[in-house]
């Protein structure tokens, strides 16, 4: 399992990596080994406010349907449009590929995620 350093992990299996007032969101490694094969994805809207933990994006693979969640409040600026014909790049490569870019987010809610460290331990303690 890859965990980058310098970015922030929620317990929900998302990354963010903050450059500036902009925030990029995606899934990790651990769960896209978790949903297999990546068929499909549903995208939030650009221009679309959401509140932490918001439900934001869907992704669907062999095994089943996911819901993606924005871990912090923020508003949807920009949106990775080449994952709907290639959902697969999710799989190939989880933090090469955002799914999201947001801005309008409070830094202090990146308190609440986890460093690399933490969350790899917290992947450790689910197996």
């Amino acid at each position: 399992m890859k965990i980058v350093k310098g970015l922030y992990y929620s317990k929900d299996h998302e990354w963010i990596k903050i450059e500036g007032d902009r925030g990029f969101i995606g899934i990790t490694d651990y769960a896209q080994e978790a949903m297999g094969d990546i068929v499909f994805i549903e995208l939030p809207d650009v221009d679309e406010s959401f509140a932490a933990e918001d439900n934001f994006a869907v992704v669907e693979s062999v095994k089943a349907a996911a819901d993606i969640y924005l871990p912090i409040g923020a508003t949807v600026i920009e949106v990775n449009s080449k994952l709907e014909d290639e959902p697969e790049l999710l799989n190939k490569a989880p933090f090469d590929e955002y799914i999201a870019i947001i801005e309008g987010f409070e830094t202090d809610e990146l308190e609440t995620l986890m460093d690399a460290d933490a969350y790899e331990a917290y992947c450790n303690s689910l197996e």
